[in-house]
């Protein structure tokens, strides 16, 4: 027996981008669901550094980027949000540091591309003097420079959690019961199909957005849609488990050229009140290249010569792999902004970086307008997430990736 069930917008995927657009949506009214295969945010959100940045480093070789442009503006709008003064209220979202900084070392190839970073991004950037470093590099002997920047960082799950609380009732789990688009001849989606133990659902809205990140690959496959087409950048991510008592928040600019910086670094408070430092950056990309043996091997060696003081031979250490979705460009370039790409009723939807998810909601509240997409009153015995609840449980919040990894 199959049950038809009717809604305006069905979201695939529980990430950022699909928790994002599921409030923008049910703020204005849109009777919507989201569908997530496992765990809210398990795939490339709660991989992140849950760094809210403005670009700099997008501008290490002194010229401002279209990607430094677009990004510039969002680390207020996202202060806003904390404030609950904006259009996505993240006042209950937890914050691990009101600051992020940026250390050029006393190469002088590392000085020069701060000092052009901080040319090209005036304003936002402020050089510190020792007397107000943060607590981790105060009293000690650092040679270069040290630069304070707009960007902050939010605590991953805890950003699942607060966006995902105010709708529980619209977000299900599927598991392994297999989400299949039908198409129409036209190339539109006809319906959504789900088995349960009772029978087919056949979930039919005006609008399907396509937020899965790696996973919208497979589901632009089920449609036959070529392009735009997917690829991923994979990145070879360290965690150190440290009992060093002061976190970490900062860029570590190398002497290479490169427009990444060597180490990107973040913490993460644990319930013993140690710390997860994450290690993210040029090491990531590179270390795709090497065994997980070998890549905690570099990141304790740079560790050593960038830190002294700490203690990194005592410190539990895993690496784990992670996969970047985005659309395709030429030569494998990477996206300025978020994107949107509208076929029929179907948006494909990647923000391409945590921090442009406002972008993302705004151009999407803006495609559904221009396309007269308006909140339709449900029919009486038609509200699709009353009856999914009697099939489909609601995700929890996946856990950090270096949980049940760290020896």
């Amino acid at each position: 027996m199959t049950q038809e069930l009717h809604t305006d917008i069905v979201i695939l995927g529980g990430g950022i981008a699909g928790l994002w657009l599921l409030n923008r949506v049910r703020q204005q009214g849109f009777d919507a669901v989201l569908l997530e295969k496992h765990a809210l945010g398990g795939g490339q959100t709660i991989a992140s550094q849950g760094i809210i940045h403005g670009g700099l480093k997008y501008a290490l070789s002194g010229v401002l980027s279209p990607a430094s442009s677009a990004i510039a503006g969002m680390p207020e709008r996202w202060r806003q949000c904390l404030r609950g003064e904006a259009d996505v209220d993240l006042r209950e979202c937890r914050l691990l540091a009101p600051h992020y900084f940026m250390w050029s070392s006393g190469g002088v190839r590392s000085r020069l591309k701060s000092f052009l970073g901080s040319k090209a991004l005036r304003g936002r950037i402020d050089a510190l003097s020792p007397s107000r470093y943060p607590e981790f590099l105060r009293d000690q002997s650092l040679s270069g420079t040290l630069y304070q920047l707009t960007d902050f960082v939010v605590d991953t799950p805890s950003l699942l959690q607060t966006l995902a609380a105010p709708h529980k009732d619209r977000i299900f789990r599927t598991g392994d019961t297999p989400v299949q688009l039908q198409a129409n001849e036209d190339g539109s989606v006809a319906r959504l199909n789900l088995q349960t133990d009772e029978g087919q659902i056949s979930l039919k809205a005006h609008r399907y957005l396509l937020c899965a990140g790696e996973g919208n690959g497979p589901l632009l496959q089920q449609m036959q849609i070529a392009q735009p087409a997917m690829q991923t950048r994979p990145l070879h991510m360290l965690a150190m488990h440290t009992v060093h008592p002061h976190p970490v928040y900062l860029h570590c600019i190398g002497d290479s050229f490169g427009m990444t910086p060597l180490l990107t670094i973040t913490s993460h408070p644990q319930p013993d009140g140690s710390w997860v430092w994450y290690l993210g950056g040029e090491i990531a990309e590179s270390g795709m290249q090497r065994s997980e043996d070998e890549q905690i091997a570099v990141g304790k060696r740079e560790l050593k010569r960038l830190f002294p003081w700490v203690d990194v031979d005592t410190a539990r250490w895993c690496g784990f792999h992670i996969n970047r979705a985005e659309p395709r460009l030429p030569n494998l370039q990477r996206p300025d902004t978020a994107y949107l790409h509208s076929q029929q009723n179907l948006m494909l939807c990647w923000p391409t970086k945590l921090t442009l998810s406002p972008e993302l909601g705004d151009a999407v509240m803006s495609a559904l307008q221009k396309q007269g997409i308006a909140p339709r009153i449900p029919a009486p015995g038609q509200n699709a997430a009353q009856q999914l609840s009697k099939y489909f449980p609601a995700p929890e919040v996946s856990a950090p990736r270096w949980e049940g990894l760290l020896p």
